[in-house]
């Protein structure tokens, strides 16, 4: 590439000399494609092998229902007052400490019963309360 002298009349040169981005760049695609590889590399195990087994199937959830009547029932079966539903939930909670309890209210029981049955709920001990709602 040869030069031509610059004159007094000329104005400044204004070409942008690409060579050293050029070098620089091949430079970044080198080292790139040197540690890539690096990266992705994962450590080979073998693992062991066992006997199949079936997998744990939880207990289902207590279902509790509140009707628009306001009356309990417990897994569908009426619960004539709170002190029966209390030990009715004690003795399941001590079959299973684990036990979740599905609550189910219909729309039109009024809050208050709502609110009575859940103490009720959390004075027998489980802790594990789902509100189950339709989807709208």
């Amino acid at each position: 590439m040869a030069f031509k002298p610059q004159s007094e009349d000329e104005g400044a040169m204004s070409d942008i000399n690409v060579t050293p981005l050029v070098d620089v760049m091949l430079v970044l695609v080198i080292i790139l494609l040197v540690t890539a590889p690096l990266l992705t590399q994962s450590v080979h195990v073998t693992l062991p092998k066992t006997a199949e087994t079936t997998a744990d199937i939880k207990e289902q959830p207590l279902q509790l229902g509140i009707d628009a009547q306001g009356v309990i029932t417990l897994n569908k079966l009426p619960i004539a007052d709170h002190a029966a539903l209390e030990s009715a939930l004690k003795a399941e909670l001590l079959k299973n400490p684990e036990i979740g309890l599905h609550l189910y209210a219909d729309q039109d029981v009024v809050y208050s019963k709502v609110a009575e049955v859940m103490a009720t709920v959390q004075h027998s001990g489980i802790a594990k309360i789902a509100f189950v709602t339709e989807k709208q």
